[in-house]
């Protein structure tokens, strides 16, 4: 196997298990690996400490295994194995559940990074972030055939757009197996016992955001009775949580008509005895249940441009502001303005319940945005809670770099 040689004194975060060796670390590379090659890193001493994935940038090999575990040939299936045990201790694989649909991996958090698997009631959908994941996407999926037996509908690949296709690589999105009579490119999923339509082929990321499972719950919690409106709604995951809690009015806004589209059926799907006989068009949205109207516009624009007080709980969810470093000070603009314009209009004795899913802005520099927002707008704001990932979308705690959600539960007075 081809050696990784670190420079003297830099082998201190592998020795602490963290799964990243950056490049400016690297002494020396003894042969010639190809991007997502299989290599040994050892210390200047020649002391082997790790193996992983060999790629170009500023992280040079991502870790599988701090021995020589990752050439054995079950490695997948028993890491997968393992991951797969973490979610039945949590409660996220049980017959008759009221949710059956989770993440199976992610990434770093269970020993695989740049590997993401979200499952989807027997359809496991991929994605590779690095070139080692997708040349071992094969192996992948003959474990996951072995993890799930019968259950397992499908296997789709779905890394266009991630890191080895910006390497050169031709990716094109497909099936990487299919049970005999399965033809779907859509499931029904239930999700604490609300149902949501998810297509992996035309939809963001997997499909659906599984990270906000719990912090959907919790909006339930507090929606009852309430005027709600869900910024940067997707397919509206938030909205119907609210609608169901017994929420008055729910708003979705999203820039995507696809999204809005899916929020629909949705609401449809979980609502059918609320359905109108048509859709009724008022102010540029759509009602298809009288309780909640669809808008596809720009979330920003929307909110503030909304009369003051008209909500009494905003849900603001926006995309990652920032995926680099680089984009970091911008981001932190962005969620200023952002959360100055929900705070300024929710209503009196109104919640706001505020995110960020940018991994390179961490806990307190999100808060330290939030906080500058309120003080821009001069109200006075309480946080009631902390808000995070599930236990679906697990931190490995050499890794703390793969805490990425954070977010905020406001009272504005």
């Amino acid at each position: 196997m081809i050696k990784v040689i670190l420079r003297k004194g830099r082998d201190e975060s592998l020795r602490r298990f963290h799964p990243w060796v950056f490049s400016g670390a690297v002494a020396q590379i003894q042969g010639a690996p190809a991007e997502g090659d299989l290599v040994s890193v050892h210390s200047d001493d020649g002391t082997l400490l790790a193996v992983g994935h060999y790629q170009i940038g500023s992280i040079a090999v991502r870790v599988l295994s701090f021995d020589t575990s990752a050439l054995a040939p079950d490695f997948y299936e028993m890491t997968l194995a393992r991951a797969f045990e973490v979610r039945k201790a949590v409660g996220l694989h049980k017959k008759d559940s009221s949710t059956n649909c989770y993440r199976l991996v992610h990434g770093e958090g269970d020993n695989l990074p740049g590997l993401i698997i979200d499952y989807y009631d027997g359809v496991c959908v991929l994605q590779a972030h690095s070139v080692g994941m997708f040349r071992a996407k094969s192996r992948i999926c003959e474990a996951l055939k072995t993890i799930y037996g019968d259950e397992l509908k499908a296997v789709y690949d779905k890394s266009s757009g991630t890191a080895p296709f910006k390497a050169g690589l031709e990716l094109i999105d497909g099936y990487l197996y299919k049970k005999e009579g399965f033809s779907d490119d859509e499931q029904l999923v239930l999700e604490n016992g609300n149902k949501f339509y998810v297509n992996w082929t035309t939809g963001q990321k997997t499909g659906f955001f599984l990270d906000q499972r719990e912090n959907r719950r919790l909006v339930g919690r507090y929606a009852a009775g309430r005027r709600v409106l869900n910024l940067f709604c997707y397919t509206g995951g938030f909205s119907i949580y609210a609608l169901a809690a017994g929420a008055l009015h729910v708003d979705s806004v999203d820039s995507s008509k696809k999204a809005m589209d899916m929020v629909d059926r949705n609401v449809v799907l979980n609502f059918p005895s609320e359905a109108l006989a048509e859709p009724v068009a008022s102010e540029g949205g759509i009602s298809v249940i009288s309780r909640h109207t669809s808008y596809c516009e720009d979330a920003i624009d929307f909110v503030k441009n909304s009369p003051d007080g008209k909500y009494d709980l905003m849900i603001v969810d926006p995309p990652a502001f920032a995926k680099h470093r680089g984009a970091l000070r911008n981001a932190l603009r962005a969620y200023q303005k952002l959360n100055a314009a929900a705070i300024a209009k929710v209503a009196p004795g109104g919640l706001v319940f505020t995110y960020s899913c940018s991994q390179v802005v961490d806990k307190e520099a999100f808060a330290l945005a939030v906080f500058s927002a309120a003080a821009s707008v001069g109200r006075s704001v309480r946080i009631l809670d902390r808000l995070n990932q599930p236990a679906d979308h697990s931190v490995n705690i050499y890794h703390p770099e793969g805490e990425y959600l954070k977010g905020l539960l406001l009272f504005v007075e």
